[in-house]
């Protein structure tokens, strides 16, 4: 089944390569470029799944999230895909909390991103996998403490730097652990340096007790 897709981003020239890139393999049945067409577009038609940049004009500045509330009560079949060049938590954490159904970012291979929107279309959930684990517990749906908290004190930290919380906890060397991001000792230093801080934590015992109380190693 070809599924009917909007895209949604400010850049005509990102739309147009995108659009080129998922050829037949989805429906393109419009595009958009800011928040307020984006709504009148996603009314008009009534796409399965929009693929919806993050960081938008019009509206009321909202951004993707924007369109995401405006459209989801009136659309309820209708599922969003955020993608952005952004892996900050905050657009990660905003856009999903309007209702998206996943967050990619614009590094996902063509093949990857069609699967990523049969997927959302579904009714699945989709997450580049460097945000997966971030977006999954920073919204409780492995249990722990309340959500309130866990947003709280985990939003004080980046994408990257809930990766080393994570990896450290699960008792990684620093060593391993700059193997396993691609990075250096030395920024591996510096992102454990911020997140002990962030946190208010003194050591790698208390952040791996910190991260285990919450269920999120």
């Amino acid at each position: 089944m070809t599924r009917r897709v909007v895209i949604v981003d400010d850049h005509g020239i990102f739309r147009a390569g995108l659009r080129a890139e998922l050829g037949d393999a989805v429906d393109v049945v419009g595009e958009a470029s800011d928040v307020d067409s984006a709504v009148r577009l996603i009314t008009a038609h009534r796409p399965e799944v929009v693929l919806l940049d993050v960081h938008l004009p019009g509206g009321t500045g909202g951004g993707g999230a924007e369109v995401v509330r405006l459209c989801r009560p009136v659309h309820s079949e209708t599922r969003f895909l955020a993608i952005s060049v952004s892996d900050d938590a905050s657009d990660v954490v905003s856009v999903i909390r309007a209702g998206a159904r996943g967050y990619v970012t614009k590094t996902i291979s063509t093949p990857d991103l069609i699967d990523a929107l049969e997927q959302v279309a579904l009714g699945d959930a989709v997450f580049s996998p460097r945000l997966a684990g971030f977006v999954l517990d920073a919204f409780g749906t492995a249990g722990g403490a309340a959500h309130g908290v866990r947003d709280e004190e985990l939003d004080r930290l980046s994408v990257r730097e809930v990766e080393v919380m994570r990896l450290i906890a699960r008792g990684y060397t620093y060593r391993e652990l700059a193997a396993e991001l691609f990075i250096s000792i030395k920024t591996v230093e510096t992102h454990v340096s911020k997140v002990l801080r962030k946190l208010q934590l003194s050591s790698r015992h208390e952040l791996t007790r910190w991260a285990e109380q919450r269920r999120i190693v």
